[in-house]
Parts: structure tokens; C-alpha cells; sequence
């Protein structure tokens, strides 16, 4: 039986909650938040939790093994650190660290230490994302060409961190999951329309060594809600629509080929249109799962499907990210 505490008991924290609550190797012995009416609200839904406003209740119980946090981006590396020194094993929201230097500081310590430090990418444990990594892995859609995601939506504006930061490592860590190669540089624009120098609509590219391309679209400020991916194969390619209930992902067996045309010195293509698959997912909580992965890595130490890795490497964009938003665009190297 594995003990937590959650610190953090806003939106995503009440989910965190609930999943964790219900595993049977897992015991969610402490809740912890600032804010009073919070607490008031975790004695009424889970009386046999217990409810504290300083973290260093749980810092200081010997009886807890490992430390949930969904706090905001600012303090995941003091918090984190914090919960490493005291021998806490630590499960840390999205995106891992505000910088490099801090996620690196922090994987050398979990390491020296022998503790698990693992990302909340909740939706590397969809069956969506499953579904996507057994097709390209089997290479049905054959070398990938391009990646493009849409993550667009009308708010929530934040006050501490970009649209960036709070919206691609979704479909970064995703992406990352789902081939070997890491890109060489990113480049990237964005604007801030409140004038508060936090931007709310940004564009993010990322560059490989390889033929491949990957793109990304956020924005806090769209009147729809879309959250698509399109794979591109160069012989099938994969829309993933998270908004769809039941056909999220659809397979195209669409393609195209070209040859040159020496005499008119120009490129032939054709154009290859044929079926659409829609294969069946498996139908969970994706947060389920990665909540069961925590506790299985946990105790049987072994590596949790999102591990300290795929945390660094999407910090890595972030941060590559940023500085090119603030260099008007220019190709960061990372």
C-alpha cells in the first residue's frame, strides 16, 4: 500500500483526487490547500482524509511515500525539491519545471536519492494516443512526414505562465511518445492582445534532422474548442479529434507519390484517395491510468509510461519556445 498526499485542490487537483482515491494499492491519506473553503469541501467528500494548509505537514510525515503536486508552474520546482529531500517520491503536473536548469536539478536529485519524478502527461495513457503509437510502431502509415496540432479554445487566461506553456506540452509529450526523434531547433511567434506580455495565441514549429516537420497552433482566444492532431505518413495518415465521442481517430488511406518530369523540367504528383479506418480504442480514464502507473512504478520500480525524460524533453521545447517568441520568430537551437 503506497501513501500519498496531493497538494493542490483546485480543478485538476479534484480529478487527481478521485483517481488516486480509488486505487486499491493506494492509500490518498492527506489533502493539502490554502484555501479554506477547499478544505471545508474535502471533509464533506472525503471524510477519511485528512485536510491541511501547510505543506510541511506531509513533508514531515514519515508515513507518506510519495507527494502529488498540482500547483501552479511557478512552484513545481521548489515544491518538488522540497518532496525529493524529504524522501518523497513525486508526481508533478504539467509541464514539469519552468526551465531546463530546474528539471535537470531536479532528475540529478530524484536519481541520487533512488526516487520515482514523473510528469503528469495524462494523455499519453488515452486510448487515442495508444491507438496512434500501435499503428506507427507497426508502420501502417509508414515514415512520418509531419505532425500538426490544433489546441484552441476560449480561455482560461493565465496570469503566470503563456498559451504555450499551458497548452502544448499536451500535444508535445504526444508527439514525443509517439516517434524516437527530437527536433534540432524550434521557432515560434505569439502576441499578448491584453498587453500584459503573456501571449495568448502563439505558433510553434519544431525542426527536425530528419524529412519531418511538426507544427503547433494554441490559442486562449478562439470561439470554438478544437483539439486535433494530423499525422502525416507517407503512405496512410492519422486525424486524432478529441472532441469526437466515439471516432476519435480516423485513418486516411490517402496519400500522394511524385516523379520528375525531365522534359517540361517539372514535378508529376499523384494523388491517392482511398478508404477511412476507424479502429476501436480502449475505453478508460485516461487519468486513471496514469495514475495506476505512478503507483505501479512505485512499487515495483520500473519506468511509468510518462517518465522524467519525456518532461525534460518537452521543457526543452518550452523554454526554445520562448525565447524564440521573444526574438521575433528566430530559430532556436536546441
Amino acid at each position: 500500500m503506497i501513501s500519498v498526499a496531493l497538494v493542490g485542490y483546485g480543478y485538476w487537483g479534484k480529478n487527481l483526487a478521485r483517481n488516486f482515491n480509488s486505487i486499491s494499492e493506494c492509500s490518498l491519506k492527506t489533502i493539502v490547500d490554502s484555501d479554506e473553503q477547499r478544505l471545508a469541501s474535502i471533509g464533506k467528500l472525503y471524510p477519511g482524509i485528512k485536510a491541511v494548509k501547510n505543506i510541511s505537514d506531509v513533508l514531515n510525515d514519515p508515513a507518506i511515500d510519495a507527494i502529488i503536486l498540482a500547483t501552479p508552474v511557478f512552484s513545481h520546482y521548489t515544491l518538488a525539491k522540497q518532496a525529493l529531500r524529504a524522501g518523497k517520491h513525486v508526481l508533478v503536473e504539467k509541464p514539469m519545471t519552468a526551465s531546463v536548469s530546474d528539471a535537470l536539478e531536479l532528475i540529478d536529485l530524484a536519481q541520487k536519492q533512488r526516487l520515482l519524478l514523473m510528469p503528469d502527461h495524462t494523455f499519453l495513457y488515452t486510448g487515442a494516443v495508444h491507438k496512434m503509437k500501435e499503428l506507427i510502431g507497426a508502420n501502417e502509415i509508414g515514415a512520418i512526414n509531419y505532425y500538426d496540432s490544433n489546441r484552441i479554445n476560449l480561455g482560461l487566461f493565465q496570469n503566470d505562465i503563456n498559451v504555450v506553456w499551458d497548452l502544448t506540452p499536451h500535444d508535445i509529450s504526444i508527439l514525443f511518445h509517439l516517434i524516437d526523434e527530437r527536433p534540432v531547433s524550434v521557432s515560434a511567434t505569439g502576441i499578448s492582445h491584453l498587453k500584459n506580455g503573456i501571449e495568448n495565441i502563439a505558433y510553434v514549429t519544431l525542426n527536425f534532422q530528419s524529412n519531418m516537420i511538426a507544427h503547433f497552433a494554441c490559442s486562449w482566444s478562439s470561439p470554438v474548442k478544437i483539439r486535433q492532431i494530423l499525422v502525416g505518413g507517407d503512405r496512410k495518415m492519422i486525424l486524432y479529434d478529441d472532441n469526437q465521442v466515439t471516432e476519435k481517430i480516423k485513418v486516411y488511406d490517402t496519400g500522394y507519390s511524385a516523379k520528375s518530369d525531365e522534359e517540361r523540367q517539372r514535378i508529376l504528383v499523384d494523388y491517392r484517395v482511398g478508404d477511412i479506418y476507424v479502429p476501436k480504442l480502449e475505453m478508460k480514464e485516461a487519468l486513471a491510468g496514469m495514475a495506476a502507473d505512478f503507483i505501479q512504478a512505485i512499487r515495483t520500480g520500473t519506468e511509468p509510461e510518462s517518465d522524467w525524460r519525456s518532461g525534460l524533453d518537452v521543457v526543452k521545447v518550452l523554454e526554445a519556445a520562448q525565447k524564440s517568441i521573444k526574438e521575433n520568430g528566430k530559430e532556436v537551437r536546441i
